[in-house]
């Protein structure tokens, strides 16, 4: 058996959430960047004694289209997932039957499933710090439940999720990354975007309708030269002010 790590996690907020699951769940793993433009996703092709644990962030209410394209690519040969769909403390809507749609379809099969909250890769404010101390608890204690449940042969063949079918429309997000005069040029943003939307000859150009606003490119931008419009960010915040301000729970679902 062998346990993977597939995960699309542009900002870190997903990985950090995975990686805390993991440790917990097993000592040994392998890493898949679903974020990579650079990996050949077709020649992942899992056993039947293999767990995938796939982690995304939910966009919307949606799984990012690029995660579900690169996880088409796979072949799962009947390997069970473990389910993470990372939010920023609004609402994970249809995230995961999009997901556990997309894995059964590719040959999974989903043994369990974790909701988590991430801070918010856009609006800083909303679930701040988290995961935090209390989330590292309680994720380790869902990877005890699962691992227990899956060596005792007892998880099972029809996971029930949360979520809708037809999924929830998503039309994407009106704020879309700025560059100022200090970028340098060094091209690190449009390297590591994970829908190729930077202009790799002209790093300060952004195709608006290529990007999906992951924000990649304003986290690791070593200047800083990245950002968001203030008036888009203040208007944003103040409609998501309601339903992104309470302090939400991880769930588990198994």
């Amino acid at each position: 058996m062998s346990v993977y790590r597939l995960i699309f996690s542009p900002t870190g907020g997903t990985k950090r959430v995975a990686e805390l699951f993991t440790k917990a769940f097993c000592s040994n793993s392998t890493y898949v960047d679903l974020a990579s433009r650079n990996e050949n996703f077709s020649s992942f092709s899992f056993h039947e004694q293999d767990i995938c644990i796939v982690a995304v962030p939910s966009y919307g209410g949606r799984v990012p289209a690029a995660a579900v394209s690169r996880l088409q690519q796979m072949k799962g040969n009947n390997a069970k997932a473990i389910l993470i769909v990372a939010y920023g403390n609004r609402a994970y809507d249809d995230t995961f039957t999009e997901l556990q749609d997309t894995l059964t379809d590719c040959g999974f099969s989903c043994a369990a499933a974790i909701a988590a909250i991430a801070e918010h890769s856009i609006m800083h404010q909303f679930a701040s710090g988290r995961p935090d101390a209390e989330d590292k608890k309680e994720l380790a204690s869902f990877a005890e439940t699962i691992r227990s449940k899956i060596e005792a042969g007892a998880v099972s063949n029809r996971l029930t999720l949360p979520g809708n079918r037809p999924y929830l429309e998503y039309n994407g997000v009106p704020m879309k990354p700025q560059t100022d005069k200090s970028c340098t040029e060094c091209g690190l943003c449009a390297r590591e975007c994970p829908v190729g939307a930077i202009n790799s000859a002209k790093p300060p150009e952004t195709d608006n309708q290529t990007c999906i606003s992951c924000m990649r490119c304003i986290a690791i931008c070593p200047q800083k030269a990245r950002s968001i419009s203030k008036t888009l960010l203040a208007a944003g915040s103040m409609k998501m002010k309601k339903s992104c301000s309470d302090y939400k729970k991880n769930e588990l679902f198994v």
